[in-house]
């Protein structure tokens, strides 16, 4: 990375993850860690969601897509700025101000926080910088900063599109099947859904399209498989792109 920084303007990236085969959405943390020095007299070792400050040469959402790329050495992936964070006492924990003065960063700073959305299997995390791992997200572990706000915010955004925005499709694969879609569903939105209610309400979907493949050795009956398609989708009124669960 080069260029100069600017010291008070970051970005932070929420990372949400769905694996079909566990039902689960995660969030990807990274470590933070900072040993005892002279001058630091304390340990840090926790947890923080990924980002860095904007470097003056580019814009937000390169910033956001950088940190991204440097994390996971994905590109292209979807992002969707939600909210500013600017809070004047946002960073006021001890720990969190020493590590902003081990850093030379300016502790008076605002961010804008981004949602990413991805399968969990589309990025290999072995041997990455800062250790990135996947947490449950009703396990998520004590964060930096404001970043459990942040996170928690992220995802109350997230279960309040889940309906309506086509962004939720991002977590799963090209190709899925219903019971993996309904398996989505139920974990973003912490429902349990009757299936074959969810099933006749989905086949309803234009945008939703059935292939003409089907997923084999996952179970003894081939599972027919979907897609979702966003030019169908965008050409729908508002009416008829909603799923009412």
């Amino acid at each position: 990375m080069s260029g100069e920084l600017i010291q008070n303007i970051s970005v932070d990236c929420v990372v949400f993850g769905f694996n079909p085969e566990e039902k689960s959405l995660s969030l990807l943390l990274i470590e933070r860690k900072l040993e005892a020095l002279e001058l630091y007299d304390i340990n840090i070792n926790d947890h923080k969601l990924t980002g860095f400050h904007v470097l003056k040469s580019e814009t937000l959402d390169e910033a956001a897509s950088r940190v991204m790329k440097d994390l996971t050495g994905l590109d292209n992936i979807f992002k969707k700025q939600f909210k500013i964070f600017g809070d004047p006492d946002r960073i006021n924990k001890p720990h969190d101000v020493l590590w902003m003065k081990s850093q030379n960063l300016d502790p008076r700073s605002l961010t804008v926080a981004y949602s990413f959305l991805i399968p969990v299997n589309a990025v290999d995390l072995e041997g990455k910088q800062f250790n990135p791992k996947w947490f449950p997200i009703n396990e998520i572990p004590n964060l930096a900063f404001d970043h459990k706000q942040i996170a928690d915010e992220a995802y109350a955004d997230l279960k309040k599109k889940a309906l309506h925005d086509p962004m939720i499709f991002e977590l799963l694969p090209e190709k899925f099947t219903l019971n993996e879609l309904q398996d989505l569903y139920e974990t973003v939105l912490g429902l349990e859904l009757d299936s074959r209610n969810f099933r006749r309400k989905v086949l309803t979907k234009k945008y939703i399209v059935k292939l003409t493949e089907k997923r084999v050795g996952q179970t003894k009956k081939p599972s027919q498989l979907f897609t979702f398609n966003l030019e169908i989708f965008e050409k729908l009124s508002e009416e008829n792109r909603l799923i009412n669960l």
